[in-house]
C-alpha cells in the first residue's frame, strides 16, 4: 500500500533523472570557460561571447517554446531535449581531441544546450503536475528545488575535482547525466496529452503574455519576479569581485564558504511546504522575497568580521529564502493555468522574468568598474551590491497582494462546494 506521503513511481523517476542531470549541468558551466582560458587561450571577450550564448535563447526561443510544447508529446519532448544536449556536450571533447575545437564551435554547442534547455524547462513545468496529485505539488516542487539548489552550490566543487582528474573528459560525465535523465523519461508513462490549438502561432505567442497579465495573481507574481531579477543578479555578479579583490579571500576559502550555503538552500526546500501550509503560499512567497533580499545586506559585516564566515552565513540565509520563493511560486502559478495553455503561460513567464537577468549582471559589473576609481574596489562593490539588494527588495510589494486574492477566491468557492448560496 502506497504511503500517503509517497509521490509515486512516476515522480521518483522524474526527480531522480533531474537530480543527476542538474549536477551534470554544473560540470559544463564550470569546464567550458576553464577550457577556453587554459586550452584555447581565449580572450575575455571570447569567453563573454560564449557565456552570452547561455542567455540569448531566453528572449528568442522562450515564447515559441511554449507554443510548440503545448502541441508536442510532453514525454518525448523532454527525452529529445536530453538527447540534443547530450550530443552537444559530447561534441566539445570530441572536437578538442581532433584539434578543431574553437570559440565558434563552443558557441554553437553552448547555444544548442541552451536552446534545448529552454524547451526542456517549459515541458518540465508542464509535466510535473501530471506525475503527482494536486495536493502533493508543493512537496514535489520542494524536492525538485532541493536538488536544484544543492547542485548549484555543491556542483562547482565537484566539477573542479572532475576537471582536475579528467580534464576535458569531465564533460562526458555531464553527457552521461543526460543519458540517465533520458532513460528515466523513457521508463515513464506519457505525461498528459498533446494539445492541438486553433489560431495562428502569433496568437498563441501573445496569449501566454496576456494570460500572465490578465490574471491578478499571476500579474503580481510576474512583477515580483521581474523586480527580483532586476536587482538580485547584480548582487550575485559582484560578489566574487568583493570577495577576491575587495576582501582578499582566496579561491579555496570562497568555494568553501559558498558550499556552506548549500545547507541553507536544502533546509529552505525542506521546510517551505510546512511554512506554506501554515502561513499560506502567497504570504510565504512575499516574506521570503523580502527576507531573501535583506539578508544579503549581511555581507556588509565584512571586513569588520572575518570574510569567510560572513559570506557563508549570508549565502546560507540567502539560499534558504530563495528555495522558499521557488517552492511557493511554482504551485501558485500552476494553479492558475488551464491544461491547454500551460506551455505558453510558463514560457511567457520565464521569458519576462529571466530576460532581465543578463542586463542586470552587465549593469552590476559595469557599475563597479565605473565606481572603483573614486571609491576603491571594496566600497564600489559594497555600494553596488547594496543598490541591487534594495532594488530586489521591492519585489515584496506586489507579492504582498497575492495571499488576499487567494483567500478571497477560497471564500467564494466554499459556498459553491457546500451547495449553499452566499
Amino acid at each position: 500500500m502506497k504511503s500517503p506521503r509517497s509521490l509515486g513511481r512516476e515522480f521518483n523517476l522524474f526527480w531522480g533523472g533531474q537530480t543527476v542531470s542538474l549536477f551534470g549541468d554544473r560540470i559544463t558551466v564550470f569546464v567550458v570557460p576553464t577550457l577556453m582560458i587554459f586550452a584555447l587561450h581565449a580572450s575575455a571577450f571570447e569567453v563573454g561571447v560564449v557565456a552570452m550564448a547561455q542567455y540569448l535563447g531566453i528572449p528568442l526561443l522562450g515564447p515559441i517554446a511554449g507554443v510548440l510544447v503545448d502541441r508536442w508529446d510532453k514525454r518525448l519532448t523532454l527525452l529529445a531535449c536530453d538527447l540534443i544536449r547530450l550530443a552537444a556536450v559530447v561534441a566539445i571533447p570530441v572536437t578538442y581531441w581532433y584539434g578543431v575545437l574553437s570559440t565558434p564551435v563552443l558557441f554553437v554547442c553552448v547555444a544548442l544546450v541552451s536552446g534545448a534547455t529552454i524547451f526542456f524547462n517549459v515541458g518540465y513545468l508542464v509535466a510535473v503536475p501530471t506525475t503527482v496529485p494536486e495536493d502533493r505539488l508543493v512537496r514535489a516542487y520542494s524536492r525538485l528545488e532541493g536538488s536544484r539548489t544543492v547542485s548549484e552550490v555543491a556542483g562547482p566543487s565537484i566539477a573542479a575535482g572532475l576537471y582536475h582528474a579528467l580534464g576535458v573528459a569531465a564533460l562526458l560525465v555531464d553527457a552521461a547525466s543526460y543519458l540517465v535523465s533520458a532513460a528515466c523519461f523513457r521508463s515513464m508513462r506519457p505525461l498528459g496529452n498533446r494539445t492541438v490549438q486553433q489560431g495562428s502561432v502569433w496568437s498563441r505567442l501573445t496569449l501566454g503574455f496576456r494570460l500572465n497579465w490578465a490574471d491578478p495573481v499571476l500579474r503580481r507574481v510576474v512583477v515580483a519576479a521581474v523586480t527580483l531579477n532586476s536587482g538580485g543578479p547584480i548582487f550575485v555578479t559582484v560578489l566574487p569581485v568583493l570577495a577576491y579583490q575587495g576582501l582578499g579571500v582566496s579561491v579555496g576559502v570562497f568555494g568553501a564558504a559558498m558550499s556552506v550555503a548549500a545547507v541553507g538552500a536544502v533546509l529552505g526546500a525542506l521546510v517551505a511546504p510546512k511554512i506554506g501550509d501554515r502561513l499560506g503560499l502567497g504570504r510565504t512567497l512575499a516574506w521570503a522575497l523580502l527576507l531573501h533580499c535583506l539578508v544579503g545586506l549581511g555581507i556588509l559585516a565584512a571586513p569588520a568580521l572575518p570574510a569567510a564566515p560572513v559570506i557563508g552565513v549570508t549565502f546560507g540565509c540567502y539560499g534558504f529564502f530563495m528555495a522558499c520563493i521557488n517552492v511557493c511560486s511554482a504551485p501558485i502559478r500552476q494553479s492558475r493555468m488551464t491544461a491547454d495553455n500551460q506551455g505558453v503561460t510558463h514560457a511567457a513567464f520565464r521569458t519576462a522574468t529571466w530576460g532581465v537577468i543578463p542586463l542586470a549582471a552587465l549593469v552590476g559589473g559595469t557599475a563597479v568598474t565605473l565606481l572603483t576609481d573614486g571609491l576603491g574596489v571594496l566600497d564600489a562593490a559594497r555600494s553596488v551590491m547594496v543598490g541591487g539588494t534594495l532594488l530586489a527588495a521591492f519585489s515584496f510589494l506586489p507579492a504582498l497582494g497575492v495571499q488576499p486574492l487567494l483567500d478571497r477566491e477560497k471564500r467564494q468557492e466554499e459556498p459553491m462546494l457546500s451547495g449553499s448560496t452566499p
